[in-house]
């Protein structure tokens, strides 16, 4: 199973997406039509409805994207994080973030943090599939995806990507009961780790009481240090 390229797809198409999102929704109500119907667009083309109109594998992505998304707020997706290049961007916030929390430790770093903008490809790709495991759970954090949405989700990523193997990972991960535990446990390493969560932070709504509460689990469950979380979320926040 090939993650890297696609996820770097994902990634790259979410700035696409919410300044779509941004210029043709600014108008619409706030109790208006959310999550898949919102995104999906209706006969004003916008949404979802606009981008997938659209030619080529960016806006498959960003239809995947929007997916994954629903209602979420994601507001780090349109920052300048993914200026850096996609999938790139996790590795040199990572990075940022645990130089960052090592000055403030006082001590010198033993190593120098093995995020995954440093790594040959092999290894990215490692990194890639925990990363992609951790933005499909964060996608179901809110506890709103349906079998309709799940449905919608697989067909948009066998669209993107026509590799059986993927296919059958994301659906077994799109059905897997939501648990911060089993995804933790993707993290081989504290870089890992620290990029999972990044992604995790990029895709939820932090003002949403159960999407917070997984976010807090998931860092205990990948034993992040408080001081690493806090910068790590920092980090996404100034992007």
């Amino acid at each position: 199973m090939n993650t890297r390229g696609l996820l770097d797809q994902l990634l790259k198409s979410g700035q696409e997406l919410l300044q779509n999102q941004a210029g043709k929704g600014a108008s619409a109500k706030p109790g208006g039509s959310g999550g898949l119907g919102g995104l999906l667009g209706g006969a004003g083309g916008g949404g979802l409805g606009g981008l997938l109109s659209g030619a080529g594998g960016g806006a498959l992505a960003a239809g995947a994207m929007g997916l994954l998304l629903g209602n979420k707020k994601a507001r780090s997706l349109g920052g300048k994080a993914l200026t850096y290049g996609g999938l790139a961007a996790l590795g040199v916030l990572a990075y940022k973030a645990y130089g960052n929390w090592q000055a403030q430790q006082g001590s010198a770093p033993q190593r120098e943090p093995q995020t995954l903008d440093r790594l040959p490809a092999a290894q990215v790709e490692l990194h890639s599939q925990a990363i992609l495991k951790a933005l499909v759970a964060a996608a179901k954090a809110d506890g709103h995806v349906d079998e309709r949405e799940k449905a919608l989700i697989e067909g948009e990523f066998v669209k993107l990507d026509n590799d059986h193997e993927l296919q059958q990972w994301l659906h077994a991960e799109l059905n897997r009961p939501l648990d911060p535990a089993d995804v933790a446990r993707a993290a081989t390493t504290p870089e890992m780790a620290a990029e999972m969560y990044i992604a995790s932070v990029m895709l939820v709504d932090e003002e949403h009481f159960m999407e917070r509460a997984y976010l807090d689990e998931l860092a205990k469950q990948l034993k992040l240090d408080p001081a690493l979380k806090a910068e790590l979320e920092k980090q996404v926040r100034q992007a």
